[in-house]
C-alpha cells in the first residue's frame, strides 16, 4: 500500500513536456508557474473561480517555493486531510475545503493536461484558505457585527504575510501551522473543546415540553416527567430518577435541577419554569451546535483585539474582565445597553476617569425620556435635580423655556449619591457617548439578565476595577481627590485598551459549556450568513 511504502510522487514532474527543454534555460516557466498564470481555463472549478485575494496569496507561496510541487508525498497529504477534517470542531464545514477533490486529483494519475498540477494547487488553496479562516474568521466582520475603532486604539494585525509565514514554515509540519493560525485565546480553545463534547454525544430525539402555566416548586404538572428526563438527558438529574419516577409533582429535587440548568444558561436561577426557560429547554442540540459555531467564529474575530493588558466588556453576559498578560486577572457584573438601546461594540483605549461626575442627560434619553416627564409635570425637574442649560453652558429659567419645542438645551444633574454615573466614569474615546460607570442602582446587579442601560455600561465594585487601572503614585491622589466630592477630571498615567464585544456561548477549561440568552437578538442573522457562504463554496 502507498502509506507503507511511503511512495513520493515528483516523479510525476520528471516528465515535463519537450517544449519546456527548448525555453531559454535562464528562466524557464513551469507548470505550476503556468497553471497558476491561467487558473480559469487551465484548472477546473473550484479554482477557476477563486478571488484575487487568494490567487495573489497562492502565487506568492509557490514563488517562495520556486513554482515547485507542494504536496510530494502521501503522508504529507494525509495529513492536510486530517487537519481539514479536525476543521469540524472549530466551527467550519470540512467539506468547504474540497477534501474528496483533493483526494481524487493527488491520489490518481491522468493522461489529462495539467492533472497533477491542478490538484496540487488546490491543495495549497485548501491549505491557505483554512489558515486564512482559522486567523481571520470565516466571514467578514465589519459587515456583519462591526466594531468601531478608535484611533489611538491599537488596529487588529494585517495577518496576510504572517499567514503566509505560517504556511511556508508549515509545509513541513502540517499540524503545526494550523495551531499557530488558530487563535491562542484561552476562552477559544475551551469552546472547541465544547464543540467537540457536544458533537460526540449520541443523537437523540427530543420531545418539546409544551407551554402551560408558569410552573414553581411544590405544584404539580403533567410536563413534569418531560421536564425530568429533559434535564436528565442534559446531565442535571441522575437518569434513574428520571425513569423510575412518573410523578406530576415539581419536588425539590427537581427544583434543584432547573437552578443549576438555569445557571448555566444565564437565566435567573429561581426554579420556575417560565418562558425563558422553557425557551432553553427547547434548544436542540443541534440549535446548540449552530451556537457552539458563531461563537467560536466571534472569538477568532475578538481574539485580533484582545491585548495583553485590557479590559473586555462581555456585552451578552453582562461582566466586565481584566486582563494581565493575556489572562483573566478580574472580573466583575455589569449592567449593559437593553436591546432597544444596545451597547455598541468598540475597541478604544481608557485614558481618563471623571470623578465625582455630573451627568448631561443624552439627547435620545432627554427627547424619549425626560421631555414627556417634564412637560407633564414641570416640578419633575426638581424632584430629579435636573438644572436646564444653553448650549454655552448658561443657566435657563425652566419657566421660560417653550418645552414642546425647547430647541438646543442640555439637562445636567450635579454629582451627589443620586446621580446616575454614581462617583465615578471610565472614560474612553468613541462616537456614541458610551462610557464605564459607577450606579446606584446596585440591586439590579442581582439579576441574571442585565440589560437595562441607555447604552452604557454601569460597573459593578466600580473602585475595584479603578485599583486596576491605576498605578503606583497616582493612588494617593485619586482617593484626596474623590474624597472632595468635586468634579475632576483624571488623567491615567498608563492607558489600559478596552473592548466591548458581543458573544452568547462560552465554556470553561473542562469543555463544559455556558450559554447565554442573545439579549439583541443577532445570532440567526450570522447563523445563516455562515450556511450561505459554507454553500457557496460547496457550490463552487
Amino acid at each position: 500500500m502507498y502509506k507503507k511504502h511511503a511512495v513520493r510522487l515528483v516523479g510525476i514532474f520528471c516528465l515535463a513536456p519537450a517544449l519546456a527543454f527548448a525555453q531559454p534555460a535562464s528562466n524557464p516557466v513551469k507548470p505550476i508557474q503556468s497553471a497558476l498564470e491561467n487558473l480559469a481555463s487551465a484548472c477546473a472549478s473550484p479554482l477557476a473561480d477563486i478571488d484575487q485575494t487568494a490567487s495573489r496569496q497562492l502565487t506568492e507561496l509557490y514563488s517562495r517555493q520556486q513554482f515547485e510541487a507542494l504536496w510530494t508525498s502521501y503522508e504529507q497529504i494525509d495529513t492536510l486531510l486530517a487537519q481539514l477534517d479536525a476543521l469540524v470542531d472549530d466551527g467550519l464545514n470540512p467539506a468547504a475545503y474540497h477534501p474528496a477533490a483533493i483526494r481524487r486529483s493527488l491520489y490518481t494519475a491522468t493522461a489529462e493536461p495539467l492533472h497533477r498540477e491542478c490538484g496540487d494547487i488546490l491543495a495549497t488553496h485548501a491549505y491557505l484558505l483554512a489558515l486564512r479562516h482559522l486567523s481571520h474568521g470565516r466571514l467578514p466582520q465589519d459587515r456583519l457585527e462591526p466594531v468601531w475603532r478608535s484611533t489611538d486604539a491599537v488596529a487588529p494585525q494585517r495577518a496576510d504575510d504572517r499567514l503566509l509565514d505560517i504556511a511556508d514554515a508549515g509545509l513541513m509540519n502540517i499540524g503545526q501551522a494550523f495551531d499557530q493560525a488558530r487563535p491562542t485565546f484561552e476562552q477559544y480553545h475551551n469552546l472547541r473543546k465544547a464543540h467537540a463534547r457536544l458533537r460526540a454525544e449520541p443523537a437523540q430525539r427530543q420531545l418539546p415540553i409544551p407551554a402551560g402555566e408558569t410552573l414553581r416548586p411544590g405544584m404539580s404538572d403533567a410536563r413534569v416527567p418531560l421536564l425530568r428526563q429533559r434535564l436528565a438527558a442534559g446531565g442535571y438529574l441522575p437518569d434513574t430518577i428520571a425513569v423510575e419516577s412518573v410523578q406530576n409533582r415539581y419536588d425539590r429535587t427537581v427544583e434543584q435541577a432547573l437552578k443549576a440548568f438555569q445557571a448555566r444558561h444565564g437565566l435567573q436561577d429561581d426554579g420556575i419554569l417560565g418562558v425563558d426557560t422553557l425557551a432553553a429547554l427547547n434548544v436542540t442540540p443541534s440549535e446548540r451546535l449552530d451556537q457552539l459555531k458563531i461563537n467560536l467564529e466571534r472569538f477568532r474575530w475578538l481574539s485580533r483585539d484582545i491585548e495583553a493588558r485590557s479590559l473586555l466588556v462581555d456585552i451578552a453576559g453582562g461582566r466586565v474582565v481584566y486582563f494581565r498578560d493575556g489572562r483573566a486577572q478580574w472580573e466583575t457584573r455589569s449592567q449593559v445597553g437593553r436591546a432597544t438601546r444596545q451597547t455598541p461594540e468598540i475597541k478604544s483605549t481608557v485614558t481618563r476617569l471623571t470623578l465625582n461626575p455630573t451627568w448631561t442627560v443624552p439627547p435620545t434619553i432627554l427627547s424619549e425620556d425626560k421631555l414627556p416627564k417634564i412637560r407633564e409635570d414641570l416640578g419633575y425637574l426638581a424632584e430629579q435635580d435636573l438644572q436646564v442649560f444653553d448650549y454655552e453652558g448658561n443657566p435657563l429659567d425652566p419657566e421660560q423655556v417653550e418645552w414642546n419645542d425647547p430647541g438646543r438645551i442640555l439637562l445636567r444633574q450635579a454629582a451627589g449619591p443620586d446621580n446616575p454615573l454614581g462617583r465615578l466614569v471610565v472614560r474612553f474615546d468613541n462616537p456614541f457617548a458610551i462610557y464605564l460607570h459607577d450606579t446606584p442602582s446596585q440591586g439590579l446587579f442581582d439579576r441574571s439578565q442585565r440589560a437595562f442601560s441607555s447604552g452604557c455600561v454601569r460597573v459593578e465594585s466600580v473602585m475595584q476595577l479603578v485599583d486596576l487601572l491605576l498605578v503606583d503614585g497616582e493612588r494617593e491622589r485619586f482617593a484626596r481627590l474623590l474624597e472632595t466630592g468635586k468634579t475632576h477630571e483624571f488623567r491615567l498615567a498608563e492607558p489600559t485598551p478596552v473592548l466591548l464585544a458581543y458573544w452568547t456561548a462560552e465554556a470553561d477549561s473542562t469543555g463544559q459549556p455556558h450559554y447565554r440568552p442573545d439579549i439583541y437578538q443577532r445570532d440567526p442573522d450570522l447563523i445563516a450568513s455562515l450556511r450561505m457562504a459554507d454553500q457557496k463554496l460547496l457550490k463552487d
